[in-house]
């Protein structure tokens, strides 16, 4: 095994700059605020979690986890998504309280990356989850939400595509009557791989009336219209329940004055698969990867002996900054105070002034300084504080 270099960091790890901590930081502070002006309150999770728990309960695949062993012999992972852990606290500390619960988090999680993947194995996701309520009202609450979250977080266009996994289900299951062949299907939807679910629907031993049905899906994409195509698709069928919530939902999102930046597309499918209702995904104009993406999952809660129907989203911070594409300037200017050692008291009390006044202070011995000039150009105002004879003024 070859030494890494000194610079080098893990795969799928980055650094992150003052620049970009700044813009970061105010991002997440202006969804923060709305999130909490809806009533969600905000919890955290450890960064580690058992494997046998919150590990094969995520959807994650187990060739993604980042795994290890602690001092009893158990297997631990650094936490793959946040809807997991937050189905855990559910089910154990937060037992005594009654549903529906309203959280919210801002963490980290991890997913391995290959080495062709080129994608952060680290990155952050703000997001909530909306526990025990399995209404058509709860669906259109969170999608208005993150609609509300990415309009303050500065996202100019975008759009919001709505889906239904149970919809596909009953669609592939009634045609091709098993899961195998099913989710060869799903696949290609997933990869939006749309030539190759033709060319793979044409090579099916299937009716031709069967082989209609299963192409007419991918025209299934578009504005409300598409809803009603569906019912013509698989009328009489338990998809048909489907496509009325679906149908609900979009007119409470027109209630929400949302409606201008939804699609209708009932070839969502995710990644994730403990989605089983409503699935959503939002994509910035000028942004090829969603920057955000949620769904109802009713089973996951089950599995932490606390059932309850749920839904929720996350929203990649990483990508929400890549589509506003800025960069925000620091925080506020910062003042520079560059002094001699006998002047060091009146530089500290000056500093402690104009911190009190709410200003940003760097104090800097300058016998530390190897370039006054250049060291004064990080600043927006400098003050001397060197030799017997006063202050400095402004550089």
């Amino acid at each position: 095994m070859t030494r890494p270099f000194v610079f080098e960091k893990p795969l799928g790890m980055r650094d992150t700059l003052p620049l970009l901590y700044e813009t970061k930081k105010k991002i997440r502070r202006k969804m923060e605020a709305v999130v909490q002006s809806w009533g969600y309150q905000f919890i955290a999770t450890p960064t580690l979690e058992y494997y046998d728990t919150v590990g094969s309960a995520s959807a994650t695949l187990d060739q993604q986890l980042f795994k290890l062993m602690d001092q009893q012999g158990k297997t631990l992972v650094l936490r793959p998504d946040m809807t997991s852990p937050i189905a855990r606290v559910a089910g154990s500390s937060l037992k005594q309280e009654p549903y529906p619960l309203r959280l919210a988090y801002d963490a980290n999680v991890f997913r391995a990356q290959q080495h062709e993947g080129g994608r952060p194995a680290e990155f952050e996701q703000v997001g909530i989850e909306l526990i025990g309520d399995g209404t058509t009202s709860a669906d259109g609450e969170v999608i208005a939400l993150m609609i509300e979250m990415l309009k303050k977080a500065g996202v100019g266009q975008f759009q919001v595509a709505i889906g239904h996994i149970g919809f596909i289900h009953s669609v592939f299951v009634s045609i091709l009557g098993n899961e195998e062949r099913a989710n060869k299907l799903r696949r290609f939807l997933y990869e939006k791989n749309y030539v190759g679910y033709r060319q793979h629907v044409k090579e099916l031993s299937l009716s031709s009336i069967d082989k209609h049905r299963l192409l007419e899906l991918l025209k299934l994409r578009g504005g409300k219209e598409s809803i009603e195509r569906a019912y013509e698709l698989l009328p009489g069928t338990e998809g048909e329940r489907f496509i009325n919530e679906l149908s609900n939902l979009y007119a409470i999102l027109e209630s929400y004055g949302a409606a201008d930046t939804l699609k209708i597309d009932l070839t969502l499918v995710s990644h994730m698969n403990y989605y089983t209702g409503i699935v959503f995904e939002s994509y910035a104009e000028n942004l090829g990867v969603p920057i955000s993406n949620g769904g109802r999952y009713d089973e996951l809660l089950a599995k932490f002996d606390r059932p309850a129907q749920a839904t929720g989203f996350g929203i990649r911070l990483d990508r929400l900054v890549e589509a506003i594409d800025q960069r925000e300037e620091p925080s506020a200017a910062i003042t520079g105070i560059i002094f001699s050692p006998e002047r060091r008291q009146e530089a500290i009390e000056l500093a402690r002034e104009k911190r009190e006044e709410g200003k940003m202070v760097v104090l800097q011995d300058l016998n530390g300084v190897q370039d006054v000039d250049a060291m004064s150009e990080q600043f927006a105002d400098v003050i001397y504080c060197i030799g017997k004879n006063g202050r400095g003024g402004k550089s």
